[in-house]
């Protein structure tokens, strides 16, 4: 995947929070609340990935 595609996929997740925090906050739908905070947690995981050592993995 190009780091363009990527780059376009942070601000995609990132955009998509914020418009769901909003609109959730100005109708009082809980659930775009929700799905804002699925999108960012999405954004946060894919800026910061989780990377595992080598010496914690088992040899087959």
């Amino acid at each position: 995947m190009s780091v363009f595609i990527k780059w376009l996929i942070l601000a995609a997740l990132i955009i998509a929070a914020i418009a769901c925090y909003s609109y959730g906050s100005t109708t009082g739908l809980f659930i775009f609340i929700i799905a804002g905070f699925v999108f960012e947690m999405a954004f946060w995981f894919k800026v910061f990935p989780i990377k595992r050592n080598n010496h914690d993995r088992k040899p087959i």
